[in-house]
């Protein structure tokens, strides 16, 4: 009985603890189960933060807080994961947007920023010249031109002489490799995936399909450089292509051999970039330096039709050096410059007959200057043409130098466009002005036109100011000051000094003779050549020194300057000066001329000549 209850006893303990063992067995096994899965949704859900996630922007952007997912299911979770991404991805700007230039700043309309959560920028014009402070007003509506870039953001255009993207506005066609472009861009990120997906043995698949796209991209695209070179199925290569280059966007990659491979594409393609804005300054320069050539036709017509003519001597007339008479002075080797200067004097004068114009040129153009002002005369006036080369002076050598233009850039004062420069074009007299007093002996007052203005009204006024002693008669101009022109460094002058402007002159001769300012300017000349300067510099140096106290300033409306460069001038000014000179690279004969300025010149050209026609010259 005891051993059978012993027995009993014995079994039943050992039932009991091999139940134990069980539940024990299946609460370890509950539990491994259980604490990777509650460690998991606790991960997810922001168990391991204070209930929400902070982003902090690269830029002004407002934060993204708020992201609680212990009241939320899975899918609202990931949703509002998505959601921040989403507004995560415009933070880092591209790096085309950084480095564009200061006056190309991005544009966003308010209602699209809060569509994009992007910040809305200011339009950032032009900073206007402080001289004028209304042609920012009146030229408003040429800042708001602009164009769409690739990212489709807005950009201002910016508006200055040899302006890119105003070419472009004005020029613009339709994208015709737009596929093109496309393709080399699928192309240069499949080369920078490539290497790292070939190291991988599991991958030989893809790693095949990369290289047959790659070569068969490179194949096309050597034969092609328009969409119109494209093979029919080009589309479907596109979408192969994309999808090879998600596949191994999907695998982690040697992020060194990726970025290697980028950095060697950016600098070709900053090196190529260079290398095209070096060749657009200097075909710029090319166009703007050399004669057009219409007017090179127009020169070549006029010279052979002058010595087919019976009379090759001008008549001598006493109109010539008559002081009594209103004499003005053109230094030109254009002809239809000049021709533009007299017309548009002559239309607005009130008595043209006392008007006598001197037209000084270089031999080459001289025949047929003389020869287009016989087949085109101006009303009453008399017109002489003048050949310098032949010029019986002391200078045997003497050259037709005409208007110097120099450009002057400083830093502007505007603290929102601290790298942008202020850019003027100062007209000063040449080393032809200063033979004036040799050249009309027997007057004593003339007026000197630049062969880039045009005339709006009668300037026989000019003869009647008291100029108060003083030898010439300018607008000066306040936009510069001499003490910010540093390669001026000799001499006592006035840093606060305006600069005095050529284009419409009135010169004193007898004045001019009497004080010997030609023989100053050869003085200051002769001492500065020494030196280690260009010509230019030291003629414009030796200039503004030798009509120090000298300058006579003239009403501001009598002139009015920039019509070669400024787009922002204002129209009521334009329409109240006497005089719009064309300084600056934009001359109004050449293609490259403001647009809206021509016109103002183009209504004063003699249109009926058949040599115009015959040498297509359509200004």
């Amino acid at each position: 009985m005891k051993g059978g209850g012993g027995g009993g006893g014995g079994g039943g303990g050992g039932k009991r603890r091999w139940k134990v063992l069980v539940i024990g067995v299946l609460v370890l096994v509950i539990l491994s189960m259980l604490v990777p899965l509650a460690f998991l949704l606790g991960l997810h859900n922001g168990f391991h933060s204070p209930g929400f996630v902070t982003v902090q922007p690269a830029s002004s952007f407002e934060s993204f807080t708020r992201i609680n997912a212990t009241k939320h299911t899975q899918r609202d979770v990931s949703e509002r994961v998505d959601e921040v991404l989403q507004k995560i991805n415009p933070v880092l700007p591209k790096k085309s947007d950084i480095n564009v230039g200061s006056r190309d700043m991005n544009v966003t309309s308010g209602t699209d920023s809060k569509k994009r959560g992007l910040p809305v920028s200011p339009t950032v014009v032009a900073n206007p010249s402080p001289a004028n402070k209304t042609k920012s007003e009146a030229s408003y509506e040429g800042v708001q031109r602009k164009i769409v870039s690739g990212d489709e953001t807005w950009r201002t255009c910016e508006v200055k002489y040899g302006s890119y993207c105003l070419w472009r506005e004005e020029n613009k066609e339709p994208m015709k490799d737009a596929k093109v472009k496309q393709m080399k861009d699928q192309l240069f990120v499949a080369r920078a995936y490539y290497p790292s997906i070939a190291k991988m043995p599991s991958q030989s698949k893809l790693t095949r399909d990369m290289k047959q796209n790659i070569q068969e991209f490179e194949r096309i695209l050597s034969e092609s450089s328009q969409d119109a070179d494209l093979p029919p199925q080009v589309d479907k290569k596109l979408q192969k292509m994309e999808a090879v280059i998600a596949k191994a966007k999907s695998f982690p990659v040697d992020c060194n051999n990726v970025d290697k491979k980028l950095r060697q594409i950016l600098d070709l393609t900053e090196d190529e970039a260079n290398f095209h804005m070096k060749q657009s300054v200097f075909l710029y320069q090319l166009a703007v330096q050399t004669m057009p050539k219409s007017l090179h036709c127009l020169s070549m017509r006029l010279t052979v039709e002058h010595f087919k003519s019976a009379s090759l001597e001008d008549p001598i007339s006493e109109k010539f050096s008559d002081p009594s008479l209103l004499h003005f002075v053109i230094i030109s080797d254009n002809i239809l410059a000049s021709s533009v200067v007299i017309n548009s004097t002559v239309v607005h004068a009130r008595d043209s007959k006392n008007f006598v114009f001197h037209v000084l040129t270089d031999e080459q153009n001289y025949f047929a200057m003389k020869q287009w002002f016989v087949r085109n005369p101006c009303k009453q006036s008399t017109v002489q043409v003048l050949n310098i080369e032949k010029l019986e002076l002391d200078d045997s050598d003497m050259k037709l130098s005409l208007p110097a233009e120099f450009r002057v850039s400083f830093p502007s004062g505007d603290l929102l466009a601290s790298q942008q420069n202020r850019t003027h074009y100062l007209s000063l007299f040449s080393q032809s002005h200063y033979l004036l007093p040799k050249l009309f002996d027997k007057l004593e007052k003339v007026v000197v036109l630049d062969d880039d203005v045009v005339v709006q009204r009668d300037l026989s006024p000019l003869w009647d100011l008291d100029m108060e002693g003083k030898v010439n008669g300018a607008v000066k101009s306040c936009t510069v000051r001499l003490g910010q022109l540093k390669s001026l460094k000799r001499g006592n002058f006035d840093t606060n000094a305006c600069l005095w402007m050529s284009g419409l002159n009135v010169v004193d001769l007898a004045r001019w003779r009497e004080l010997g300012v030609s023989e100053t300017y050869q003085k200051y000349y002769k001492e500065m050549s020494g030196e280690d300067e260009s010509s230019e510099a030291i003629a414009l140096q030796a200039s503004l020194l030798t009509f120090q106290d000298q300058v006579y300033a003239l009403d501001d409306k009598w002139a009015l300057s920039g019509l070669g460069y400024d787009y922002y001038i204002n129209a009521q000014a334009i329409k109240n000066a006497a005089i719009l000179h064309y300084n600056g690279n934009m001359k109004p004969w050449l293609e490259l001329g403001i647009p809206k300025y021509k016109n103002y010149w183009r209504k004063h050209l003699n249109r009926e000549d058949r040599f115009l026609s015959d040498c297509n010259v359509n200004p």
